[in-house]
């Protein structure tokens, strides 16, 4: 029923060239229900700022500097995303820098199985059509005023819209506030009262009434021998 929709902004492209996560973006969902529930984090990647990178997400060194190393958050971030399915569009880039940055730290790696890859699902509902998050947000009318740059946490919320729209749409809880859409899933998910199943046995009146019923059929099946 929970699943995290999951964006990261990095330094490029590959960990294994010394590449880091700059911004990790997460946003709950429960019932394929936005809850309003986020978590997102800057990052110091301990290196330099690529110019092609800057100009993606617009995060700059000096910005960076006094911001968290991953090994500060880790902990909160894999108290967020728990064992939950992660939503994540080109899940194996995303995947890759994760699982990095938690093994650099002694920290297990998370098995790619719990990716849902939405590129995959874009590819195989709409074959032959643009799979990129702004294609898909102009299919499904998802506003992209907001994006003049990449951010993790915004593209992880656009990314949930998206994701709804391609497993069926959005409902009408998505556009409650986070408080209204919050208690509708409490509600739901709640155990309700164990309900004793109730006994209707029959009245003397109506035990009697039967018993003549009976009598007036003729050669019930019920008191026939049987027969070889």
């Amino acid at each position: 029923m929970r699943e995290i929709a999951l964006d990261t902004e990095t330094t490029g492209f590959d960990p294994a060239t010394g590449h880091r996560i700059v911004e990790i973006g997460c946003v709950e969902m429960h019932a394929r229900v936005r809850t309003g529930k986020t978590f997102q984090a800057y990052l110091n990647p301990e290196r330099d700022m690529p110019e092609e990178a800057f100009n993606v997400h617009g995060l700059s060194s000096n910005f960076l500097a006094d911001k968290p190393l991953f090994a500060q958050v880790a902990d909160k971030l894999l108290e967020f995303i728990g064992e939950d399915p992660l939503v994540i569009h080109n899940a194996q880039f995303d995947m890759k820098f994760l699982n990095a940055e938690l093994t650099k730290i002694g920290f297990p790696a998370i098995p790619f199985e719990r990716a849902v890859d939405t590129v995959g699902i874009a590819r195989r509902k709409f074959p032959g059509a643009p799979a990129k998050l702004d294609a898909l947000c102009k299919r499904f009318n998802i506003d992209l005023s907001a994006r003049t740059k990449h951010g993790a946490l915004l593209d992880a919320e656009l990314l949930a819209d998206v994701y709804l729209e391609l497993m069926g749409g959005r409902q009408e809880i998505m556009q409650l506030a986070p408080e209204e859409a919050e208690m509708f899933i409490a509600t739901s998910l709640a155990s309700g009262p164990v309900r004793i199943a109730r006994a209707f046995p029959a009245t003397a009146e109506e035990l009697e009434a039967h018993a003549l019923f009976l009598k007036t059929i003729k050669n019930p099946i019920w008191l026939r021998e049987e027969t070889a």
